[in-house]
């Protein structure tokens, strides 16, 4: 016979929570594994004694991880979804009755918390993960991403330039100030620059079949700011539209890929110059955790000669490979160390003459021989052709820089860039593709920093909770050993005795 489902909507008068999350629940194994009540002592002095509750902190930090974990980016779907979800409430400590905070709740709450509590919170989770033996410490793997804000690129403005401040009248209020993002702070040459490189790409194209046509505008962060998040920067990857990001840069862990560090950097900045921010946080939490800091891998976006002085100055191996323009020997040219000076071909010597800077600041010594020498030498045409006399520029690290490249060229540093490649490559992607840092949900610098925090210690936690499970499963594999030893021992006993009673047997047959 045919069976039939019908639904009543009836009202259950007993319903436990608990016993509807079943022990293996990832939500469940959360709640269990993280202490979340040092969170009210971090937040205490940041409410008042007086005025109606508000959110409470731990219910608001499990709300946001669930929405990391959920791949949730809205706050507004993340009240809905975890309506739905029973392990979800038992996780959060609400009732099936009990109504969820407001979406708007969760924003503002986001806004007020201080960066400092979201770093408190990932120091814990770190601190759990170096407990369990997930972390040793001594090799770290660096690198960044963009993360797009929430901002359209179609809304930004043109800079203005920076103009002096006028008499003041008397009865009269003073105009306010225009914010720092509106006005022009790039120098004159990088404006010469930028405004050469526009019109040479843009303007009046002729296409094959001799149409004219204008190219899209290039917009820069030297001349344009976003009026709606004026911290976001204009930035481009390699065959990806220019669009409006933040960094991300992170610190992975080698042995278990542990995330050990994340901050939210400016986008339109080099990745070299967010090192020197990265390590001394990375140093911070690695040394409250009694871990040394031994080897530091990275990709050519972070070579730059004060980075390489910097690690070897702490005594950390930088597998860092140089820049490609970057050359550890002039064709035809050599060096000596002790006299400091360079060899032409013909011989004649090219000592170091002083110190000077290029436009963007940079130290770099010049070597140079007097014009007479030049001038006189049948190679002149092929070395200096325009100049007075052949000049050499080396950078003032350039000790540094041969080093690192000798690093980068040994087999030893070949196997340090696919470990790079094969730690903190797929956490990238994981943070993107599955902990909702595809796009960001908030604006500001201060936002973005906290949002991937969260990710980070939703990636960590997803971590404590797949170690814990593995080790389960490997004791419960681990504990009937014994009695398997055991049953093989008895059933040796019992066949040598099957064996011996046959033997006996034998004689008294053929009797």
């Amino acid at each position: 016979m045919q069976g039939k489902k019908e639904f009543l909507d009836k009202e259950v008068t007993r319903f436990r929570l608990s016993e509807r999350v079943p022990p293996h629940n990832l939500y469940r194994r959360l709640a269990e594994l993280v202490d979340w009540t040092f969170l009210y002592d971090e937040t205490q002095a940041l409410y008042s004694h007086t005025g109606q509750s508000s959110l409470n902190p731990v219910v608001f930090f499990k709300l946001v991880l669930v929405g990391r974990l959920e791949n949730l980016v809205s706050d507004r779907r993340l009240v809905e979804h975890c309506a739905l979800r029973l392990d979800i409430l038992y996780f959060l400590g609400y009732e099936v009755d009990e109504e969820l905070p407001w979406h708007s709740t969760i924003g503002r709450t986001r806004q007020l918390l201080p960066a400092a509590v979201f770093e408190h919170l990932f120091d814990h989770v770190f601190a759990q993960c170096v407990a369990r033996g997930l972390v040793a410490g001594d090799t770290q793997a660096v690198d960044s991403a963009p993360v797009k804000a929430n901002a359209a690129l179609e809304a930004v403005r043109e800079k203005q330039a920076a103009e002096a401040p006028g008499p003041h009248v008397a009865g009269r209020e003073a105009p306010p100030a225009a914010p720092a993002a509106s006005l022009l702070s790039a120098t004159s040459h990088q404006l010469r620059n930028l405004a050469t490189s526009q019109a040479r790409r843009q303007g009046a194209q002729i296409d094959a079949l001799g149409a004219r046509h204008e190219q899209a505008r290039l917009l820069s962060n030297k001349t344009h700011y976003s009026l709606t998040d004026p911290d976001a920067r204009i930035s481009v990857k390699p065959g990806k539209a220019r669009t409006l990001n933040y960094l991300c840069s992170l610190a992975v862990d080698t042995a278990k890929g542990v995330i050990s560090h994340v901050q939210a950097d400016f986008a339109d900045t080099r990745d070299s110059l967010h090192l020197p921010r990265l390590l001394t946080g990375l140093q911070r939490r690695l040394r409250a955790n009694e871990l040394p800091l031994r080897e530091l891998l990275a990709d050519a976006g972070y070579a730059n000669g004060p980075n390489y002085a910097l690690l070897e100055a702490q005594q950390i191996t930088a597998w860092i490979p140089v820049f490609g323009q970057y050359k550890p020997e002039i064709d035809g040219f050599a060096y000596d160390r002790a006299t400091d000076a360079f060899t032409c071909p013909e011989g004649q010597a090219r000592p170091f003459q002083k110190y000077d800077t290029n436009q963007d600041g940079s130290w770099h010594k010049i070597y140079w021989a007097p014009c007479r020498t030049c001038q006189q030498c049948p190679r002149k045409p092929l070395c200096a052709p325009r100049a007075k006399r052949k000049q050499i520029n080396r950078t003032i690290y350039d000790a540094a820089y041969r080093r690192a490249w000798q690093r980068h060229q040994s087999r030893r540093g070949q196997r340090k860039r696919r470990v790079r490649q094969g730690t903190v490559e797929p956490v990238f992607g994981n943070l993107i593709h599955h902990y909702g840092l595809r796009r960001l949900n908030v604006r500001g610098h201060a936002g973005a920093h906290k949002t991937m925090l969260l990710a980070a210690i939703a990636f960590n936690l997803k971590k404590l909770l797949e170690h814990r499970l593995n080790r389960q499963v490997s004791l419960a594999v681990a504990l009937p050993q014994p009695l398997l030893a055991a049953n093989r021992r008895a059933g040796r006993q019992s066949r040598r005795i099957e064996a011996t009673t046959r033997a006996l047997a034998k004689p008294l047959m053929r009797k």
